[in-house]
């Protein structure tokens, strides 16, 4: 079933025309043996799942829910090359924390959702920062927009891009996240990777013609 819904997965994406935007920023970084952390909106990872096969020789890793949508999520993932970590903010999550972790020891990248799997819908949890913080990994947002989506009515307004609609994907400058940050300055800083989040990604929305931010 799975190896079904992954090829049926990848034909769809291959009627969406993908332009990206900054790759460069994150492939020269992690050529001269640096780390990264791709983050994105829980909303938009449907769509650069076709693109994320480019990734699949450094095996990035990805925190996945324990949920019954989770098992076949990390299935997928699996098939794209990247090492699935089982966990969320509800369940596992200082377990799948420390997995994470202790992976970008020996490999340069993971991915991480970061209002994920639950929400709230646009606010980054303190994991993504904790995993920079601990990895010395610099955070790279990942923006991804489409012209044209269908909009799910789930918690996150899930979008899946229209046949032939164009998607961008768009690397953000990487963030670094110092060793030692007291709280304020924690929360500083997650505060300023939500707002970038939130405002490159209004920015393409608008670009695209959508009348308000998806």
């Amino acid at each position: 079933m799975v190896p079904l819904a992954h090829n049926l997965v990848r034909l769809y994406l291959l009627l969406v025309r993908l332009k990206v935007v900054n790759e460069e920023l994150v492939l020269n970084h992690l050529a001269s043996g640096r780390k990264g952390v791709a983050a994105l909106w829980h909303q938009r990872f449907f769509g650069v799942l076709g693109y994320a096969k480019k990734f699949s020789n450094l095996a990035p890793s990805v925190i996945i829910s324990h949920s019954r949508d989770g098992e076949w999520i990390a299935q997928v993932v699996m098939r794209l090359g990247f090492h699935p970590i089982r966990g969320s903010s509800s369940r596992g999550g200082e377990v799948a924390l420390a997995e994470i972790v202790k992976y970008l020891a020996v490999n340069s990248c993971a991915v991480h959702a970061v209002d994920g799997p639950q929400g709230p819908k646009g606010i980054v949890k303190a994991g993504l920062i904790r995993i920079a913080q601990l990895s010395g990994a610099a955070i790279f947002p990942l923006y991804l927009s489409c012209s044209r989506a269908w909009v799910l009515g789930s918690w996150d307004r899930f979008l899946i891009p229209k046949p032939f609609s164009q998607l961008l994907v768009r690397w953000g400058d990487p963030i670094y996240v110092p060793p030692n940050l007291k709280s304020e300055e924690f929360e500083a800083l997650r505060l300023e990777v939500e707002a970038k989040m939130i405002q490159g990604h209004a920015q393409d929305d608008l670009n695209f013609g959508w009348k308000e931010p998806l």
